[in-house]
Formats: C-alpha cells, structure tokens, sequence
C-alpha cells in the first residue's frame, strides 16, 4: 500500500478524471451528487385500477363510476384512459392507482402527478373536471391524511395540457407508497354523442432525485 498524498486546497481537473481504483472512504449520494429537479417518472397505464376493487383491471368501457383504459389501435394510437361521453347528462368517475416514490428521490422534496389531460372532440357546455386525492401508507393497514394540496382544475379544452397536482412532501421519503384516486367530473346541457369525453393521455409523477 503506497503512501497517500495530501493537498493543501482544492483540486481543479480541466481534463477527465480517471479513477483505476476505488474511493476510500466511500460517500453517500448527497455528498457527491446534486438535486436534480422534477425529474419525469411514467405511470403505466396497467398500474391503474377499479377505485373501489382494487384487484380489478379498469374496464375498457367507461361505466357507473369507473374510468376506462382505452387501449387504441397498436402502431397508430396510444393508450389512454377516459370518461364516458357525457353528451345531455353529467358523470362522475374514478380511477385507482398505487405510486412507489424511487430510491432516487431525495427525502422530504418536491413531488408532483402531471396529467396530459383534455376533451376528445367537442368541449362541454358547462364544465368538465379532474381532481384527485393522495394518502401515503402506513405499511401497517392504515394511511396518511389527503396530502394532495391541489384543488380540481378544469380540463375542459380540446388542446390537451399538463394538469400538476402537488404532494405534500413532508413526510415523504425514497419507497413510500402513494395511494391515489382521481375523480372526472363533468356535466353537459346539449346533445349526446358528440365525443364530450375527458380524456387523459399520459400521467407522469415528478420529483426531485439525487
């Protein structure tokens, strides 16, 4: 074992640094990395499930008060889940999902859902909605208060656009379980079946990592 070589300040390499050896001692993630911010994880659209029967699959036809995962033509259209067309009636419907914060996510900081969310083809004539709510679990049978601390938002617009719903970080750490529910709401006084249907093309959890 050679001898080690002390530097008196600090050490700037303009070049790359190459290291054939190992780091002693070695350092923890937060001593050598930096926060990245918001950083895009995909939520599967097969993650989602009936809100109240957890073990079911969503249906591919929206009904009662259940959302539905439409699959869409494979090589020419994307998954997504949406409402019923609400056409001359109102609706209100839910889906379920479960989010496993990463280990990259620093303990405590931001976490945001994002729902690329809006109309199929014709807006309502009176409001179309996306709320949702948030529990953290306990892993022992119970769950956190709501720690979603966004209101709903309106996704009635035939431009699709990003919906953030912000989590309150607190409490959080790298594996806590989300526990998440969504609510369409809409109501429409024209005419049925002119595609008056939320739908929501992508949902992504953002958080800060390290």
């Amino acid at each position: 074992m050679g001898y080690a070589t002390n530097l008196p300040g600090d050490l700037n390499v303009p070049g790359t640094l190459r290291i054939s050896g190992g780091i002693s001692p070695t350092l923890a993630r937060s001593s050598v990395l930096a926060i990245a911010e918001n950083e895009p994880f995909v939520i599967p659209w097969t993650w989602w499930r009936v809100w109240d029967a957890l073990h079911t699959n969503l249906p591919g036809t929206a009904a009662t008060d259940d959302l539905a995962l439409i699959g869409g033509t494979f090589a020419s259209a994307t998954p997504s889940i949406r409402s019923v067309d609400f056409g001359g009636t109102s609706t209100t419907a839910y889906a379920r999902v479960q989010i496993p914060l990463p280990w990259e996510y620093e303990d405590g900081q931001t976490v945001t859902l994002r729902f690329h969310a809006g109309m199929l083809s014709t807006v309502s004539n009176d409001y179309a909605r996306l709320d949702m709510v948030c529990y953290e679990s306990d892993e022992e049978l119970g769950i956190s208060a709501d720690i979603c601390a966004t209101g709903l938002q309106s996704v009635n617009s035939l431009t699709l656009a990003d919906i953030d719903f912000v989590i309150t970080p607190t409490a959080l750490a790298a594996g806590s379980l989300l526990d998440v529910r969504i609510v369409v709401t809409g109501n429409d006084t024209g005419d049925a079946g002119d595609g008056i249907t939320v739908v929501i093309g992508s949902v992504k959890l953002l958080c800060d990592v390290r």
